[in-house]
């Protein structure tokens, strides 16, 4: 695992690496069938981001808040928000209509 932005943050970010790599295995493990309905699917994701939240929250939000201190410590949120400026991010297109003929 690679080094964080500012040393200081490095430790809650391997915390946070681990914690998450735990995760999404076991988020992967019982992948739904593809004959499971979207209302199966959505509960699944439901309590897939409640267990995340519960076991890698807290983590993931010290390490943000670290990350975005060493940001502004380092001057590059000025940068950052000259790129979003400059740079805005878009919404995606929408997705190509299913040609029903190919299936």
């Amino acid at each position: 695992m690679s080094q964080s932005l500012s040393e200081e943050c490095t430790p809650l970010k391997r915390k946070y690496d681990a914690c998450f790599n735990a995760w999404f295995e076991g988020y992967l493990e019982p992948a739904l069938s593809a004959s499971a309905n979207a209302e199966q699917r959505t509960k699944f994701a439901q309590q897939k981001a409640a267990e995340f939240d519960s076991s890698c929250g807290k983590i993931w939000h010290a390490y943000r808040e670290c990350v975005q201190k060493a940001v502004k410590d380092k001057g590059l949120d000025v940068l950052l928000d000259q790129a979003r400026t400059e740079n805005p991010l878009k919404e995606p297109p929408p997705p190509a209509p299913l040609d029903k003929s190919r299936s």
